[in-house]
């Protein structure tokens, strides 16, 4: 079953699932906020999806900029950084697509169609 993880409010997310559901993809949905994901969802998520770490940081959101993250990361090594994203789902980009052969963080509506 592939996991949808995203939050509600996000237009982003809803354009995502709204995608997912006029496709007939089926999947089982996440609120970010409320289940955070784990440092070990986040370091499988990471290695299956292939993408830099810093792709699943939501580099627009505010508490990406309220710790300063941006002069930061570069510097973090990588375990910090997924402890530090399994802190707060917020830091999380969204939405994250968890399917049995890979794993899509963000939307992109080519890449999806691509790997789906």
């Amino acid at each position: 079953m592939n996991l949808f993880v995203g939050y509600p409010k996000c237009t982003t997310c809803q354009k995502a699932e709204k995608w997912l559901i006029e496709r007939g993809i089926s999947y089982e949905a996440r609120n970010i906020k409320e289940q955070n994901p784990t440092a070990e969802e986040i370091k499988g998520w990471h290695q299956k999806s292939g993408l830099p770490l810093k792709r699943f940081f939501n580099t627009s959101g505010l508490v990406y900029k309220s710790l300063g993250l941006s002069k930061k990361l570069p510097s973090m090594p990588e375990e910090e950084q997924i402890a530090l994203l399994a802190t707060d789902g917020m830091l999380v980009k969204r939405p994250i697509l968890v399917t049995d052969r890979t794993v899509l963080v963000g939307f992109r509506e080519v890449e999806w169609e691509n790997a789906l």
